[in-house]
């Protein structure tokens, strides 16, 4: 990807991820607009980067999906790179009752939302040269974490429909990236001071040196071994993960 002279629309943009790679794109010379629900969070990022544009979106809502897709085209017509990042990570009990607020709730936000976002923007995307349509999965998406069930199947679903789409615009201006972050220090699962995940700074650095390249699924070295998992084999590889994450979570 191209990592200058662009302008990028990033979703979840006001914390965690998404505004630090909001802000790391930012300082290479893109023009950065960001979206989100907490109009707070939005007016500090772009306070803190002069510059950079904040727009309220409500990923869960098509309504508001739509109107943020056709004032990113009137207002900025030169967009040629969506980042889907908005997600959202809360414990469940796949051996048990599912609360169905969070069963709706996450597949809502974290497959539905970047789904209908991308829609509502592409057919603009393939007029626009170095176009990009990027999301931010999870390594998870390949070696599920059994406390996160939802969450991780929603990762799932997104790398297959990433799959999917890349081939269906191969022909087109527009490429089609993964980033599949390992745990992180941000909020989700409240990580932000765990020791085990990576900090947020150096992630989003390796991330930025990898998303300059040409490869298709931007992962940092940590996240490579997950990648690698999946096959006939993968169950060791699951079962020893969510061992050892029983052991962190105090969850068996």
């Amino acid at each position: 990807m191209k990592l200058s002279g662009n302008t990028i629309f990033i979703t979840g943009g006001g914390s965690g991820i998404g505004r630090e790679l909001a802000e790391a794109l930012h300082k290479r010379g893109n023009r950065v607009i960001i979206g989100g629900r907490r109009r707070s969070h939005l007016d500090e990022v772009a306070a803190a980067n002069p510059g950079m544009a904040a727009i309220e979106l409500d990923i869960t809502q098509p309504a508001s999906i739509e109107r943020v897709a056709a004032q990113l085209i009137a207002e900025y017509p030169d967009l040629n790179v969506l980042i889907n990042n908005a997600g959202i990570m809360e414990p469940d009990d796949a051996a048990g009752h599912i609360d169905d607020a969070l069963l709706v709730s996450t597949m809502t936000t974290n497959v539905l939302g970047p789904i209908r976002m991308t829609s509502a923007l592409i057919d603009h995307l393939k007029t626009r040269d170095n176009a990009v349509v990027a999301y931010t999965s999870s390594v998870l998406a390949f070696v599920p974490l059994a406390v996160t069930a939802v969450y991780s199947s929603t990762k799932a679903a997104l790398h297959s429909y990433v799959l999917s789409q890349r081939f269906m615009l191969r022909d087109t201006s527009v490429r089609v990236l993964e980033i599949a972050p390992p745990w992180v220090r941000t909020d989700l699962m409240n990580s932000r001071e765990a020791e085990q995940a990576m900090p947020l700074d150096a992630f989003i650095a390796e991330t930025m040196a990898v998303l300059g390249t040409d490869v298709d699924e931007v992962l940092v070295e940590s996240a490579q071994p997950f990648r690698a998992n999946p096959g006939p084999g993968e169950h060791a590889f699951v079962n020893a993960f969510n061992a050892q994450a029983a052991e962190l979570f105090g969850r068996r």
